[in-house]
């Protein structure tokens, strides 16, 4: 066997390598889902947004709720009866406001109970998804987030707040534009949050004195839109939070794993850990400090 020969073996590998480890992982993320609504008796729905690198230049891409994300989505609800429970789980940092309100009104309309996973966070648009749920259920850590609307990289509160404040013989045409679609865009907001915790079936998820308190929160602009609301933070605002997820969810985050590229930034040996005692030398005692 020559050079040349053992060469294109190699690229042949070298090529074939990465497409059959992508088939193995799809083939093991499969099993888990099946394994997991077997267990609920449920249909499993995933929306897992990692950030992504572009192949051969290992340029880092965001990704987002997308048309795309809600057309496979509304499909899979579409697909389920009406008498089957849904479990979805959400590891996303929002996106395309229409995508989410498609998915959302889908999720209210399913008839069986919705119940949303999130074992990291849910911000922005994934926490609009979160309060279309009948149950949401979080890692003791994990967060969600405010769900206020941005004009670009603006908070439409801000704009808001400027026109509020300054005269109006100050402020240019173009920023009383910005300010109207502001308000607009909160108003839109507010009421379909409102349309949200509204939903009773099969039973009332939010008690509605809580209602105003949470749609205030959630879309006035009070902090900033990447804020993290803790599990606390959540619970006092009267969302129907359960902590504790199924260890099944967090194997399937292991089949969704982060784009490798170069030297790992956390690493660790992922085993529970175990404190050992050094041993001592033969003859000695143990001796404990004071």
């Amino acid at each position: 066997m020559g050079f040349s020969t053992l060469f294109w073996i190699f690229i042949i590998f070298s090529t074939l390598q990465p497409l059959i480890q992508r088939r193995v992982v799809e083939s093991r993320r499969l099993g888990a889902i099946q394994t997991f609504q077997q267990k609920r008796q449920s249909r499993t729905i995933l929306l897992i947004h990692r950030q992504e690198s572009i192949s051969l230049l290992g340029i880092p891409l965001s990704r987002y709720i997308t048309i795309e994300d809600s057309e496979q989505i509304l499909r899979a609800i579409r697909l389920t009866p009406p008498d089957v429970p849904i479990d979805l789980i959400l590891h996303t940092p929002g996106g395309l406001v229409l995508a989410t309100e498609q998915i959302a009104r889908a999720l209210i309309r399913h008839r069986a109970k919705v119940t949303v996973f999130i074992p990291h966070y849910a911000m922005s648009g994934g926490t609009m998804l979160a309060l279309a749920a009948d149950e949401i259920v979080m890692d003791e850590n994990a967060v969600l987030g405010p769900v206020d609307p941005q004009l670009g990289n603006v908070p439409a509160a801000s704009v808001i707040k400027v026109v509020e404040e300054k005269p109006i013989s100050e402020i240019d045409d173009q920023t009383l534009i910005t300010a109207d679609i502001a308000r607009k865009a909160l108003a839109q907001v507010q009421r379909f949050v409102r349309t949200l915790l509204a939903d009773e079936f099969p039973e009332k998820k939010i008690d509605p004195e809580h209602v105003d308190r949470i749609v205030d929160a959630l879309t006035t602009g009070r902090v900033t839109h990447d804020y993290p609301i803790t599990v606390e933070e959540a619970k006092d605002m009267g969302l129907p939070i359960t902590v504790g997820l199924p260890k099944e969810i967090y194997q399937l985050m292991d089949f969704y794993p982060q784009p490798m590229t170069g030297r790992p930034s956390v690493q660790y040996v992922p085993l529970p850990f175990q404190p050992r005692r050094m041993p001592l030398p033969e003859g000695a005692e143990a001796r404990s400090d004071r």
